[in-house]
């Protein structure tokens, strides 16, 4: 469920991006998240905010924690490491060290469903692109991709309920 507080962290981050954005439509990683930060520094900033900033720092410390020690393949050739975490779903995660053959199966079966959507993601991704592209070589008067949707593929303003976007 989505908070008052989330909704407003968003807006945060959203018009900050805006704020940064060049004339080309570009911004960069790093100077979104000093800004982001410097804003959710500042005394002003209602503590109900602050508390979901903290819950969202926290979340993503301990995401890049379980990232880091997510099992990979070693110089020596072994995927096992005692202090690797292996991740078995609804938050469950098992030191390798400590993990059972049903830990591992589960694993597995999670690692091939995990699998298959990042397959149909990247295809997605891929046969959206490779008819953007053509579309650019046969209409090389458009120059943004904006322009080649409302243009080309017909997208209006309406054809999304914005909800996810600032000024909606």
């Amino acid at each position: 469920m989505t908070t008052t507080a989330e909704i407003r962290l968003r807006h945060i981050v959203e018009q900050t991006a805006v704020d940064l954005t060049d004339t080309d439509g570009r911004f960069h990683r790093h100077r979104l998240t000093s800004a982001v930060r410097d804003r959710l520094s500042r005394d002003d900033l209602d503590p109900h905010i602050k508390a979901a900033a903290l819950d969202k720092l926290a979340q993503s410390l301990v995401t890049g924690f379980g990232e880091q020690r997510n099992p990979r393949r070693r110089r020596t050739g072994a995927l096992f490491h005692p202090l690797d975490i292996v991740k078995l779903g609804t938050g469950v995660w098992v030191w390798m060290d400590r993990a059972t053959d049903s830990d591992l199966l589960e694993w597995s079966r999670l690692s091939r469903r995990n699998r298959a959507r990042v397959d149909l993601a990247d295809s997605e991704v891929q046969d959206y692109v490779d008819q953007r592209i053509d579309a650019f070589r046969a209409h090389t008067d458009v120059i943004y991709l904006g322009d080649l949707e409302r243009t080309i593929f017909g997208w209006a303003d309406d054809d999304t309920d914005g909800s996810d976007l600032l000024g909606s």
